[in-house]
């Protein structure tokens, strides 16, 4: 595939103009002028979440005065109302979320949390017991104060919003993302600008000029660009990712940089089924966030255990290694080291630490064909290891222009790279070595960094302990 009007779009009669900036969607020409969009860093995704629990804190004390509880019961009411918002998803608001809609989740969740607490005051402290009144007004006032609080939260949102949208990629079909970009141009109170549609179907009629919006982005390459480019946090998909595997390759890709991902339009739905009542939308666009429990692979215990294990490893065979390089120098010349360049994480090249077993002219000599037959031309790998380019255990690591072929011809070879490369890794243990189809490589390594734990991790080492013909990776 190759990149359609990565960087700009065309013009035709008709369409809209294109942004003088990211951060400047266009306007009809009789609307009122846009409020000044200021650059710089857009809203953080943390800071709405901190202001909902610290409004439903203040509301839950605001009603514990009003109808004269103990303070003390605030230690423990609080904290159980804040988990009960939390497991109830009121603190993952929407792109657009109102406080109206949120007024029966917070009459049930106070209701729940005040008579847990009048529960408890009248088992242990009968004299502070709330009464038949002073029940039902303290859930009523905690709903009514957080309700209030939250309608002043998300007017901030969308004010900060419509100064410092956030760059979003619209994947799915041409037709429908051509037609939401438009519509978020149009209503920049979504805080969502797009930067460029990725086409995963084939163009249709859609009543949308072809050029009309952000650019058409139809390789790996060019989405590398825009990301890059525009600093994208935010990805919306339109159908759903698992449809067809290059919506499910970007899935991964946009998971492992930390992302935020939104389902829109079809995708919304859930088996197939239209959005649930109370779905958030994107001007109409049925709209949720992508729901997912699983943390990002590589994680610090992953990094940690790398650091302990190879600092070890190194101690251990410093011995091994200092024979080693003054074996290659006494027999087969000065240059002790081989640098052959290799694709780390999110794409970036390093230079991978090998013994030399080749002599000038090319030919292996007697201690390189020795350290070929024994696998200690790799153990070098270990100091990369411990300057964080590589890892124990991740996918193999590739030559540049062999991962590039690998990313034309399979779209989720990319998101291999969301983890860093290893010394072995699950398909080098199932003997997928240099010879080995790319795809079938490909999905042993997304399907480790997927299901990604210290215990696979343990497990992967001690089988390629145990199996040493498949030892000899990262070449």
């Amino acid at each position: 595939m190759s990149a359609d009007r990565a960087d700009a779009p065309a013009r035709h009669p008709g369409t809209l103009p294109r942004p003088a900036a990211p951060g400047r969607p266009p306007r009809p020409a009789s609307a009122a002028p846009p409020a000044p969009v200021r650059a710089g860093r857009p809203l953080p995704r943390r800071a709405a979440p901190v202001l909902l629990a610290t409004a439903d804190a203040l509301a839950t004390a605001g009603a514990a005065l009003l109808v004269g509880a103990d303070p003390a019961v605030l230690a423990g009411l609080v904290p159980v109302l804040l988990l009960l918002n939390a497991r109830a998803g009121l603190y993952r608001p929407g792109p657009a979320p109102a406080a109206l809609d949120e007024t029966a989740p917070l009459v049930g969740r106070a209701a729940t949390a005040w008579c847990a607490t009048a529960a408890a005051l009248a088992a242990l402290r009968p004299e502070d017991a709330l009464g038949p009144v002073a029940l039902p007004a303290a859930v009523a006032a905690t709903a009514a104060l957080a309700g209030a609080g939250r309608a002043v939260v998300y007017r901030v949102r969308r004010a900060a919003a419509r100064r410092r949208p956030r760059s979003v990629l619209l994947v799915g079909p041409e037709p429908a993302g051509r037609q939401l970009a438009v519509a978020l141009l149009a209503h920049p109170e979504y805080g969502l600008h797009p930067v460029g549609v990725v086409a995963t179907g084939p163009a249709g009629p859609d009543g949308v000029p072809p050029g009309a919006g952000p650019p058409l982005l139809r390789s790996s390459e060019a989405v590398t660009r825009a990301v890059i480019r525009h600093t994208v946090r935010d990805a919306v998909f339109l159908l759903p990712p698992e449809s067809d595997p290059y919506s499910a390759a970007l899935l991964r890709r946009f998971l492992g940089q930390g992302a935020a991902v939104w389902l829109a339009g079809a995708a919304a739905g859930r088996d197939g089924r239209p959005a649930a009542p109370g779905t958030g939308h994107l001007w109409g666009f049925a709209c949720r966030p992508y729901e997912t429990a699983r943390s990002r692979p590589g994680s610090p215990a992953k990094r940690a255990v790398d650091l302990v294990l190879a600092s070890v490893a190194l101690v251990l065979t410093a011995p091994l290694l200092l024979g080693c390089a003054l074996a290659i120098r006494l027999v087969d010349g000065p240059g002790v080291f081989h640098r052959p360049e290799r694709v780390g994480k999110d794409g970036r090249r390093f230079a991978l630490l090998r013994f030399r077993t080749a002599r000038a002219g090319g030919r292996p000599g007697r201690v390189g064909r020795w350290l070929r037959r024994t696998a200690l031309d790799g153990l070098p790998q270990l100091w990369n290891v411990l300057c964080g380019e590589l890892s124990l255990v991740g996918p193999r690591p590739e030559r540049p222009s062999r991962a590039a072929e690998c990313a034309r011809r399979h779209p989720d070879y990319a998101a291999r790279l969301r983890m860093p490369p290893g010394l072995t890794g699950l398909a080098q243990v199932h003997g997928l070595r240099d010879g080995a189809r790319a795809e079938d490589r490909t999905r042993f390594d997304n399907l480790a960094i997927d299901g990604w734990s210290p215990g696979q991790d343990l497990r992967i080492l001690l089988r390629a302990a145990i199996r040493p013909r498949f030892r000899r990776e990262g070449r």
